[in-house]
């Protein structure tokens, strides 16, 4: 009877260790299927991308760490497609090894396909130097060494012409101290960067944000570009001026006691406190009407109705912004938990967060509070001075 029971345990045992064998090797299949999917997916936007290049027009900037610039630039609409690579310097195909070791002459780069049509190399300008330190001239930030420096790189001599106006009217400006450093330099040769460098931002999202959080440049930024913005450089700049139906000095935050009177003790919460409302009880969470969602204290566009869709959250949800300038990323360590904070740039106001659980193909989340939101409707968007964004609708 023993022999009979430890013949039956070591049978059992048997197939339980084959039965958990053959349900990881499933588990793995369907992992790599899953992942080969994915990746089909990513393969076939991308050559779908490049179909429609001979379209768009080219630009090339070198501004730190390029996982950093094709991450901002990405965000901006009529930007096709962003590509990390090397220029600037003698070496003829360098790996990243070579290049980050400091001796090609070659800068981490990037290459940004744009539609002119909807978004014009001035305001790519106007996006570069919004997003670097064009005073540096050792580098980016944390990065150092000329192979991290700043540097715009012209495809022709109207795109010389512009970027020397853009420059000019940077330092008359005085948004900096100091002088702007950055060179101009006709474009020669671009090679392409390792493939596990292209889409980092998106592929290895928390250790970017970490990065990025470490490597102070959103700090820098945020100090630097506080309460203002570009008109003070367009005034300077000989180039026509831009048409405007928004007064953009209005996108400021007011004193303390202003905000205390004009908003509820939610709203104040929220976007003060960096409070929190409840799910499914909030104005905008269903809210389907067309229109636009501007800060609840500066005013400054922030969302469409376009981009909203049902995430089953409870909170309004976007998968982008509308203005990518009037809003900006922190890393929150609350919650014993990482998570990408979103807030207004202007009002400064906390509006949520961001997370890249989103719908494609943009495959982001930004999860806002109603109460760090006005909406409005389509109907009243040319009464309100918010003209522009018809065309939209």
């Amino acid at each position: 009877m023993k022999q009979k029971m430890i013949l039956f345990l070591m049978v059992m045992t048997v197939i339980l260790i084959f039965g958990e064998y053959l349900f990881a090797d499933k588990q793995n299949a369907v992992k790599n299927k899953t992942k080969q999917a994915s990746e089909n997916i990513m393969i076939s936007d991308k050559d779908e991308i490049k179909k429609n290049i001979g379209k768009l027009a080219i630009a090339t900037f070198a501004g730190g760490c390029f996982w950093c610039t094709e991450s901002d630039f990405e965000k901006i609409k009529g930007v096709n497609q962003v590509i990390s690579g090397y220029t600037g310097g003698q070496e003829t195909n360098p790996t990243y090894q070579e290049v980050s070791g400091g001796n090609t002459g070659h800068a981490e780069a990037i290459q940004v396909y744009y539609d002119p049509d909807v978004v014009t190399y001035d305001e790519l300008l106007d996006v570069f130097w919004r997003h670097i330190n064009p005073t540096d001239p050792g580098g980016q930030f944390v990065d150092r060494g000329s192979q991290y420096r700043s540097e715009i790189f012209y495809h022709t001599e109207a795109q010389k012409r512009k970027a020397m106006a853009s420059k000019q009217a940077l330092e008359k400006s005085k948004i900096f101290d100091t002088p702007v450093v950055t060179p101009i330099t006709k474009f020669e040769k671009f090679y392409e960067a390792e493939a596990y460098h292209q889409d980092y931002y998106k592929k290895n999202s928390y250790r970017y944000k970490y990065y990025r959080w470490g490597s102070g440049r959103d700090q820098f930024l945020d100090k630097v570009w506080k309460d203002k913005n570009m008109d003070k450089m367009d005034k300077k700049k000989n180039l026509p001026e831009k048409k405007k139906t928004v007064n953009l000095s209005s996108w400021s935050k007011p004193e303390d006691p202003e905000i205390k009177r004009k908003l509820t003790p939610l709203q104040y919460k929220v976007t003060q406190n960096n409070g929190t409302e409840q799910p499914f009880n909030n104005e905008y969470w269903d809210n389907t009407k067309d229109g636009i969602y501007v800060d609840i204290v500066s005013g400054e566009p922030l969302f469409s109705s376009k981009d909203k869709f049902k995430s089953g959250t409870g909170w309004p949800s976007f998968t982008k912004v509308l203005e990518p300038d009037h809003v900006i990323e922190k890393t929150d360590k609350s919650l014993f938990t990482v998570r990408t904070e979103v807030r207004s740039r202007y009002a400064d106001s906390h509006l949520g967060h961001l997370f890249d659980d989103g719908p494609q193909p943009t495959g982001m989340r930004y999860c806002i509070n109603s109460a760090a939101l006005r909406f409005i409707p389509q109907n009243e968007l040319e009464i309100q001075g918010y003209g522009k964004y018809l065309e939209m609708f």
